[in-house]
C-alpha cells in the first residue's frame, strides 16, 4: 500500500522535539510529527487541589489542559472559551494526558506540588493527543530537573518514560502514526500509550466501520510498540 506521504506502513512521520521552546514554564517543548505541531509546557505550583486536602491525600498531583488554537485547522476552529463550554473531546484528551503522566510518576516523591501540563495544538494533521502525551513527558522531565537544580527535590519522581502513538487499519492494511487523511478513512482506529519498560498505560481502540479480530488487535499493538520505542529514543535524545 502506498501511503499519501510515501511512508511505509510501519514508519513514523518525521519527528522533532525542540526543548526550552518557551522560557516561562519549568519545562516546555515543541513537538512536531509530520504536519502536527504541539507546544507542551509543564508548570509547577506549590500546593495540591482542594479535594486532596479535604481527603487528606498524600503527595502531589498532575493535571492537564489541552487546546486546539483556532488556526490549527481549516476552516477556523472557534475557541472553546468563546462558546462558553469545553467540548467532550477536549475533556477526554485532557484526562488521557493527565492519566498517562500520573502513571509514571511517584506522587509521594513529588511532594505537595501540582504540575500543570498545557498542550496547545498549533497545527493539526492527526495524532494531536498522542503527540501531546509524548511531548508532555519531556516537558515534565525538564521541570523535574529544574526542581532538582533548585534544591527542591533530591531525585526525580519519574519512574519511567511514557509515549503514545496512533495506529489503525486503512483499506485493510495496519498503519502506524496516522495523518488526518488516513485517520478519517480508518476502519479501525487506536491510540496506544506505553512506558519505556514496554508496559501499557492505556489502549483506546474502536472499530469505526466493523468489529475487528484479536489477530488485528495484536498486530496493531505490536505496530504501536515498535513506534513507541522510536518515540522514546527521540525523547531521550531531546533530553540529552
Amino acid at each position: 500500500m502506498k501511503r499519501i506521504d510515501g511512508r511505509r506502513p510501519d514508519q513514523l512521520r518525521p519527528l522533532t522535539i525542540q526543548t526550552d521552546f518557551v522560557a516561562t514554564p519549568a519545562g516546555a517543548v515543541l513537538i512536531e510529527m509530520g504536519k502536527t505541531r504541539v507546544i507542551c509546557a509543564a508548570s509547577i505550583e506549590d500546593g495540591v487541589p482542594q479535594w486532596m486536602r479535604k481527603q487528606d491525600v498524600a503527595g502531589g498531583w498532575i493535571t492537564a489542559e489541552y487546546s486546539m488554537l483556532p488556526y490549527c485547522t481549516s476552516p477556523r476552529k472557534a475557541r472553546e472559551v468563546s462558546r462558553g463550554k469545553v467540548e467532550g473531546r477536549t475533556q477526554e484528551i485532557q484526562r488521557l494526558i493527565g492519566r498517562s503522566l500520573r502513571a509514571v510518576i511517584d506522587m509521594d516523591k513529588l511532594g505537595q506540588r501540582t504540575i500543570w501540563i498545557d498542550c496547545d495544538v498549533l497545527e493539526a494533521d492527526g495524532g494531536t493527543r498522542t503527540a501531546s502525551i509524548t511531548g508532555a513527558y519531556v516537558a515534565v522531565e525538564l521541570a523535574m530537573r529544574r526542581l532538582i537544580a533548585d534544591g527542591k527535590l533530591e531525585a526525580t519522581p519519574l519512574r519511567s518514560a511514557v509515549a503514545a502513538i496512533s495506529v489503525g487499519v486503512v483499506d485493510g492494511v495496519p498503519l502506524l502514526d496516522l495523518c488526518y487523511t488516513e485517520d478519517v478513512k480508518a476502519a479501525v482506529d487506536m491510540n496506544v500509550v506505553m512506558t519505556d519498560a514496554g508496559q501499557f498505560v492505556e489502549v483506546q481502540g474502536t472499530g469505526e466501520e466493523a468489529p475487528f479480530t484479536k489477530e488485528q488487535l495484536n498486530e496493531l499493538l505490536q505496530l504501536g510498540e515498535k513506534g513507541i520505542e522510536k518515540l522514546i529514543a527521540a525523547q531521550l535524545k531531546a533530553l540529552r
